[in-house]
């Protein structure tokens, strides 16, 4: 523990205007990551493996037109043939990856294009590896040995976090070795040794591009999509988190609850104490409910002392119970010490039977209504009827 508080710190002072403490461990491992970030990170990541594809599937048939020159006919047309496949399969990776904001995807996408180059390193060094080659042809043939830095260079262009970095890295240096088993008859020991702790080094350095790239990300993200205020969701990210969490749950047929929360009397408390205090609440209700929330959920500020709850792969009855523990654990209170209490309107995606998520707003909306009409500090989830109508109306 003291390792890691002592890593944090140092990273901390490293990055001092771009990630708050709190923020450090994101650039460790992914797990700590919102679903916004994990999105967009995941799109920019297959965006520049197709650009790394592109870039592949041009230049490596070209360069069989060096290898005409310099090596024997036989040689030349197995790698030729291993070009044109390689090509291939970069072309395939450019075609069929289309960016979809799944961090999986994005990981399967990076693992194949690393892979495709790996294969092709192995490959080629044994092929090369058979012949006697002389002058110029040896030093053709010994330029393929730089594939492994090129690879290891180009995670550099990858927003990865250490975790993430260090697996790839690893693959990399495993077939560096792995090559170097293939020969080891006839290996430069001396050689082979001091190209493989240059890999090493510039796999670190590249860990640390790496996580530099995720430390701007996160900084303009965070700055983009919370609110300023209370530093949970904007309305903005709010509707598009909504927006693919649906899609979600329409694709996995799953749960999708919704619930409007709205601070009761909290136009008095800028009446009476001030916007400073009224803010203070504000910030102090957030924090209180996002204390209540699993790593899924969404909490977003609406507008005002509104906030909405996005809680994926929840059915109503889950939605109810953690709507209770929300309430009884509290929502702070108010500048006079009295606790403070809000009108809730709760819906779900199978309960309500929604169609869009439009729709689901609305009945949650319109269900907060009934709540604050029925003399607020109370949850209204099941009044079908009243809700619709309202809802209608909107």
């Amino acid at each position: 523990m003291l390792l890691l508080d002592a890593l944090r710190d140092r990273l901390s002072s490293l990055l001092p205007n771009e990630l708050a403490a709190s923020e450090i461990p994101r650039l460790l491992s992914p797990h700590r990551h919102n679903f916004l970030l994990s999105q967009r990170r995941a799109t920019l990541i297959v965006n520049r493996v197709r650009l790394f594809a592109f870039l592949f599937a041009v230049l490596t048939p070209l360069w069989s037109i060096v290898d005409a020159l310099v090596f024997p006919l036989h040689l030349w047309l197995m790698l030729g043939a291993l070009r044109l496949s390689v090509c291939a399969a970069f072309v395939c990776l450019l075609l069929m990856y289309r960016p979809s904001g799944n961090l999986f995807d994005a990981y399967r996408a990076i693992a194949i294009l690393f892979a495709i180059p790996t294969v092709f390193y192995v490959v080629s060094h044994t092929l090369l590896g058979s012949y006697n080659l002389t002058d110029f042809s040896g030093a053709v043939g010994a330029g393929y040995a730089f594939l492994p830095f090129v690879l290891v260079a180009g995670l550099a262009i990858f927003p990865l976090t250490l975790v993430e970095n260090l697996a790839l890295g690893l693959v990399l240096l495993l077939a560096q070795a792995f090559a170097g088993y293939l020969s080891w008859s006839t290996l430069n020991w001396p050689s082979f040794l001091g190209a493989f702790w240059l890999l090493v080094l510039i796999a670190g350095v590249t860990s640390l591009a790496c996580m530099s790239q995720l430390a701007f990300m996160i900084a303009l993200i965070r700055q983009a999509i919370r609110d300023p205020l209370t530093g949970v969701y904007s309305r903005g990210s709010g509707e598009e988190i909504l927006n693919l969490q649906w899609a979600a749950a329409q694709r996995n047929n799953s749960g999708l609850a919704v619930a409007f929360i709205d601070l009761d009397f909290f136009k008095s408390i800028n009446d009476t104490f001030g916007h400073h205090a009224g803010d203070k609440v504000l910030r102090d209700s957030a924090n209180c409910v996002l204390e209540c929330l699993r790593s899924s959920d969404s909490l977003v500020r609406w507008g005002g002392e509104e906030f909405l709850l996005i809680m994926p792969d929840t059915d109503m009855t889950q939605a109810r119970r953690a709507i209770a523990r929300l309430r009884a654990a509290g929502l702070g209170e108010r500048p006079d010490g009295t606790p403070l209490t809000a009108s809730i309107g709760l819906a779900e995606r199978c309960f309500d039977r929604a169609d869009t998520y439009r729709r689901l707003l609305k009945i949650a909306d319109a269900r907060m209504y009934v709540a604050k009409n029925n003399g607020r500090d109370q949850l209204c989830a099941s009044e079908w009827r009243t809700a619709e109508t309202a809802a209608e109306a909107c």
